[in-house]
């Protein structure tokens, strides 16, 4: 959702951008030659199509509609991006203390692979759940045990406000040891 955040905000400020210029460029013509015609916006047949409407009429309606749906699009695209941060235990009550998820994966995918037995691993995090995909070559069963023991033991060892839930996943694969 940030990807998107970050193409529609340039998007919409060239936008007014290219609006605003075209205003002041209009403008500027109307002062420096007041008899001459429009140079880009046909302003005059607008200002005539314009003066025939009214609140009632379906097309200011349906502009209406157009412009509080795309407003209504931009506000909850801006909501819905917004940073998703792991609150950790507040030293004192005046100080808030966050971290990413990007940090709390590498802390734990950190611990995750300082494991003997676990070749590969992955790991996801949010606020909420912790995500551990590891590949070993002994028996999976053994490994995921230890795995998760270890993982337990980092997250008690970090200040996190609130314990997320963890999955562990481990698979064995075929190699030489």
């Amino acid at each position: 959702m940030r990807l998107l955040l970050r193409v529609l905000a340039p998007l919409l400020a060239l936008l007014l951008a290219v609006v605003g210029l075209g205003i002041v460029v209009e403008t500027v013509t109307l002062w420096v030659a007041p008899g001459s015609s429009p140079l880009v916006v046909p302003w005059p047949s607008w200002q005539a199509a314009v003066e025939g409407l009214t609140w009632q009429s379906g097309s200011v309606r349906a502009v209406a509609v157009i412009v509080g749906v795309g407003g209504l699009f931009v506000l909850l695209t801006g909501l819905v991006a917004r940073r998703h941060d792991v609150y950790l235990a507040d030293p004192v009550p005046e100080v808030t203390v966050t971290t990413s998820p990007r940090s709390l994966a590498r802390a734990v995918g950190h611990e995750v692979r300082s494991h003997d037995d676990v070749i590969s691993a992955s790991v996801v995090a949010s606020a909420k759940k912790i995500t551990v995909k590891a590949a070993t070559l002994d028996p999976a069963e053994d490994v995921r045990a230890s795995l998760r023991e270890r993982v337990d033991q980092t997250l008690l060892r970090l200040p996190l406000a609130q314990r997320p839930r963890v999955a562990v996943s481990v698979t064995t694969t075929k190699g030489v040891k």
